[in-house]
This record gives structure tokens, C-alpha cells and sequence, in this order.
């Protein structure tokens, strides 16, 4: 990831965070990393449910929409990463779920975020 990419995606994590916070979400945990297998972009609470969030983040429509990003290999990765989390957190009997924060901000200070709960 190129330093360019690397600023953007933090660009919209942060839009994303403050979006969760200002819809009752409690932020645990940001750019959670497992080895080589990657990171979860957000780990928040949701009441007593642990939420696992996929930050998608475009300034352009270029390569699509926002959501376009979120393959079935994405998915599966993020399950991994997730299980890891709460091995390493010794969570268990948790409910959780996955949750998208798609962000498309084509004119800067403009966001359009879309939220898909329980995503997959």
C-alpha cells in the first residue's frame, strides 16, 4: 500500500468511527492486525454485541462503488481475522456480527456513507 492509499483509508476510517459513534456504537479497537493475514478496520460494541466493521472508502467511482470491494475472499479473511481477535481476547459466548460503513466522497467535506448491519 502506497502512502497515498494508506492516507485515504485512514480518511475514511476516521469518517467511519465517528459515524458508529454518533449511532451508539462504543469503538473498542481500530487497524487490528493478525500476522500476514490481515486487519479489521474497526472492532466496536453494539450494546452486548461485538461488531467487526469493514470500512470501504472511495473518492472516486472509478473502480465502482464502495461495496464492490468487499469480495467473498474479503469475507472469508475477515471470519479468520475475527475468530483470532476473540481467541486472543479470550472472548467467548459472544453474540457478533460484521458491519459495512461504505463512504463514497467524491466532493471533499461531502460524504455520502451508506451502513449495512449485519453485512454477512
Amino acid at each position: 500500500m502506497n502512502l497515498s492509499s494508506s492516507n485515504t483509508g485512514h480518511e475514511g476510517e476516521e469518517l467511519a468511527a465517528q459515524f458508529l459513534i454518533d449511532n451508539g456504537l462504543k469503538i473498542i479497537k481500530r487497524n487490528f492486525r493478525f500476522g500476514k493475514v490481515g486487519e479489521l478496520d474497526i472492532v466496536a460494541k453494539d450494546g452486548e454485541t461485538l461488531v467487526f466493521v469493514e470500512v470501504k472508502y472511495r473518492k472516486s467511482l472509478e473502480y465502482g462503488e464502495p461495496e464492490t470491494g468487499l469480495t467473498a475472499n474479503k469475507k472469508r479473511q475477515l471470519k479468520k481475522i475475527a475468530e483470532a481477535y476473540m481467541y486472543i481476547n479470550e472472548i467467548n459466548d459472544t453474540e457478533c456480527r460484521f458491519d459495512v460503513v461504505a463512504i463514497l466522497e467524491l466532493q471533499k467535506g461531502n460524504p455520502e456513507i451508506r451502513y449495512y448491519k449485519n453485512a454477512f
